[in-house]
């Protein structure tokens, strides 16, 4: 399932989110940051409870790091999903504020 979900970007050069509906869920997925010169923080990592261990998470971080890479910003893992993907993945220790 993780493969086909489409994520979405909504925001401006202050705050955002990455997100993405979840079917048979009352609330979106999403992964919400506020900016700090070049600095993202991820603040709040959410999963529908019928959703979870389904990669939507992972997802939502990862849209996060390719903008990371395009747009030249450092992400401060500041959620503690996002803190352990990091620490998970420590090839991306350069993107990491």
């Amino acid at each position: 399932m993780s493969d086909t979900i489409q994520i979405q970007h909504e925001g401006d050069e202050t705050q955002g989110r990455y997100f993405t509906p979840v079917k048979g869920a009352g609330r979106e997925a999403e992964l919400t940051w506020r900016a700090d010169g070049d600095v993202r923080h991820a603040t709040h990592t959410f999963v529908p409870p019928e959703a979870r261990g389904k990669g939507f998470a992972a997802q939502l971080v990862k849209a996060m790091i390719e903008d990371a890479k395009q747009q030249n910003f450092r992400i401060a893992p500041d959620c503690s999903y996002v803190e352990g993907y990091f620490k998970k993945h420590p090839e991306l220790s350069d993107l990491r504020a």
